[in-house]
């Protein structure tokens, strides 16, 4: 996973902004003097931002690409920054020889930056190869549009994009790649256009098939929550981890890790009262969005949420999927 999920209906918008940046410099305030994670560095805007407040930062990214930024960096700041590359699911890893660590901020999604390279096959308002790879190596969106069976790409679709309109746009899919290979971003996009259709003033109709390919070809959900452990597992008690999020799906995985007794049903006082695990997260700051004074400056900023939290004192869990709502692809 790399940086901001974001709608490509604003692909013109201009240059990367970081998005919330007033509130995580609060979330972590006071900063002066803190070490920070920033697993998800990108171009390196939360960086720069902790920088000139005082603290040191560990920056963590798997895309190749950033490389130059936080070369960049590297020659501002000098030893106050670390860059290593590799995903931000293994953070306290990468980390723990830099420990104590007093956060972590993750960013999840993916960057304006790699939006805006077409060559990356991320956006359906660019044409380019089909292939979505953060790390530039695996199985790319176009193996998967060419190889899951229809039922498998419809379940695809509908789980990790909330298509509505998955089995048929698996259907039209399924039937082009009989005539040949789908390879590039503008060719499946204009396949679902034909498929569902579009609507004057509404998103374009690629927007969440792409979503959901680019979340299956990244394991986006299993790195998140991989991440979320992580930061558990590396901060001590009064550490802070503050996560900006860009969907509901995103959003919904890190409110009930902070919080599991949310995902829990209701409990019937007729029977035994069962007691909730002890709290490794306390402080728990109410969801933040984005004010319409930063979303005039930058519209694809409208659908980020902030959530932070304070580690307890309470041992680390074991890594567990349940309770946290992760979607899953229904077998076909």
């Amino acid at each position: 996973m790399g940086k901001r999920s974001i709608s490509d209906t604003n692909a013109q918008a201009g240059p990367h902004l970081p998005v919330l940046m007033d509130e995580v410099l609060a979330a972590f305030a006071p900063i002066d003097g803190k070490r920070i994670v920033d697993g998800t560095f990108g171009a390196g805007g939360y960086s720069r931002a902790l920088f000139e407040a005082g603290a040191s930062v560990i920056a963590i990214d798997r895309d190749p690409s950033v490389q130059p930024f936080a070369d960049a960096l590297q020659a501002e700041f000098g030893d106050r920054f670390i860059f290593m590359s590799g995903r931000f699911s293994e953070l306290d890893i990468l980390a723990t020889t830099h420990a104590p660590i007093d956060g972590v901020v993750l960013d999840i999604g993916m960057s304006s930056i790699q939006l805006d390279q077409a060559e990356r096959g991320f956006s359906f308002m660019r044409d380019g190869p089909l292939d979505m790879r953060m790390s530039a190596s695996g199985e790319s969106a176009a193996d998967l549009v060419n190889g899951l069976e229809t039922e498998q790409l419809a379940n695809l679709l509908y789980a990790f994009g909330e298509e509505r309109k998955s089995r048929r746009i698996a259907q039209f899919i399924t039937a082009a790649r009989e005539i040949a290979p789908i390879q590039s971003t503008l060719e499946l996009a204009r396949i679902i256009e034909k498929a569902i259709g579009r609507k004057p003033g509404n998103a374009h109709p690629a927007t969440r098939s792409f979503q959901a390919l680019r979340i299956a070809v990244n394991a986006e959900f299993e790195q998140l929550v991989a991440a979320l452990f992580a930061a558990e597992r590396l901060l001590s008690e009064g550490g802070r981890l503050v996560v900006v999020s860009f969907h509901s799906l995103e959003d919904r995985i890190v409110k009930r890790f902070f919080d599991p007794d949310k995902g829990r049903p209701a409990q019937s006082r007729h029977l035994p009262q069962v007691v909730g695990e002890a709290r490794r997260w306390v402080d728990v700051a109410k969801a933040r969005k984005v004010g319409q004074a930063e979303l005039s400056r930058n519209p694809r900023a409208r659908s980020a949420v902030l959530r932070a939290a304070t580690r307890s004192d309470v041992e680390p869990r074991a890594m567990t999927l349940t309770g946290l709502s992760v979607p899953e692809v229904r077998e076909a």
